[in-house]
């Protein structure tokens, strides 16, 4: 039985459809694990992984949690991405080199749902937008 997809999840696929037409080899993961979203081959053949946020507001710093970014770490011999897509634009880390600022604390919501009001602190990096590899503004 094939599984229900979010309106996240179709935004995720989207998007990793968008980089396989620019020479990507990606393949959307993000129903089978929490880690990332995307695994395959960059443009130029390069295994990878990619995380995938969508921001339904624009804000200056991009959040990166902390627990994501060691996890996707962990992984071994391949390429590791950040995409970040929000109202003023898209963003891609490259997490291999990225020079990270110093860890910090956020009050936030447990998950992107909107009836969810159960709030948690979350250990994040706030990494800048000209720290990202690619950067597309609208």
């Amino acid at each position: 039985m094939e599984s229900k997809k979010t309106s996240h999840h179709k935004w995720e696929i989207t998007i990793i459809q968008i980089l396989n037409s620019e020479g990507w080899e990606l393949t959307w993961c993000g129903e089978n694990t929490e880690n990332y979203d995307a695994i395959g081959k960059t443009p130029k053949g390069f295994d990878c992984v990619m995380e995938l946020k969508l921001r339904h507001k624009y804000y200056p710093t991009k959040v990166l949690e902390v627990y994501k970014y060691e996890k996707l770490m962990e992984i071994k011999d391949c390429l590791k991405f950040y995409y970040v897509f929000d109202l003023k634009g898209n963003y891609l880390y490259f997490l291999n080199t990225l020079v990270l600022p110093e860890k910090t604390i956020i009050y936030c919501k447990t998950t992107e749902k909107f009836d969810n009001q159960e709030l948690i602190d979350k250990s994040v990096y706030m990494i800048s937008e000209n720290q990202a590899s690619v950067i597309n503004k609208y």
